[in-house]
């Protein structure tokens, strides 16, 4: 298998050496490792989908809050925001 460097990568996906060295480190790239201090991506390496994730991450983190009755959280807060509109908005 054939690998490229991070500013090739990025640079065929359009996005910066930053970002792609975060997904990277984030481990959303299958099969990149790191040797030094030098990121190894596949040629072949496909772009990961970043909305869909955030998207998740957020509904766990609203329902995870919802089920621990949680205060001070980000679904306690949006709950009193939604209230709070609702009855003045």
């Amino acid at each position: 298998m054939k690998y490229k460097s991070v500013a090739e990568i990025a640079k065929k996906w359009e996005i910066s050496e930053r970002t792609m060295r975060n997904y990277c480190s984030k481990g959303l790239i299958e099969g990149a490792f790191i040797t030094g201090k030098t990121w190894n991506i596949p040629e072949n390496a496909q772009k990961p989908s970043i909305r869909k994730r955030l998207k998740n991450k957020l509904l766990d983190i609203l329902i995870e809050q919802k089920n621990m009755n949680l205060k001070g959280g980000i679904y306690h807060k949006t709950q009193i925001m939604l209230a709070y509109n609702s009855m003045f908005g």
